[in-house]
């Protein structure tokens, strides 16, 4: 059973099988966000996700809220929820029977809200059959 389904602009059916959420700020105990401290947690969240499928990271929206620079550059702002989700679909491969193999892809992305991803959202763009992987069932 998936969490949610989501027809990509392809018109592809992908569905959400797992998802985890984190704050995305919550162990920044020093400093302020930043393009280094936000390339550090993009890394850190990168590692987490790594695994037996391929990982795509959608491109985060950064807020510049206008405050003045510090040390490390000036205050660019990720979304407050950092997102982590494995998706299914049909197999990407047409010689692939679809009863033996499914396709799959792990995907991080960043957004304002701790709720599962509406249909609406940057996910819909993803490029599936270029970044996609089948696996035998």
């Amino acid at each position: 059973m998936s969490l949610t389904r989501i027809i990509l602009s392809s018109g592809r059916t992908i569905e959400l099988s797992e998802l985890r959420l984190s704050s995305t700020y919550s162990g920044l105990l020093e400093g302020y966000p930043c393009k280094p401290v936000n390339d550090m947690q993009i890394a850190a969240l990168l590692r987490t996700a790594e695994g037996p499928t391929p990982v795509h990271l959608i491109p985060p929206t950064l807020q510049h809220p206008g405050q003045r620079a510090g040390a490390f550059g000036p205050v660019e702002v990720l979304p407050a929820v950092a997102c982590i989700g494995a998706f299914r679909s049909t197999p990407v491969a047409p010689d692939h029977d679809p009863v033996l193999y499914r396709s799959a892809l792990t995907v991080v992305w960043f957004q304002d809200t701790p709720t599962v991803p509406a249909a609406d959202s940057a996910l819909r763009d993803l490029r599936w059959e270029d970044l996609a992987q089948d696996r035998e069932l």
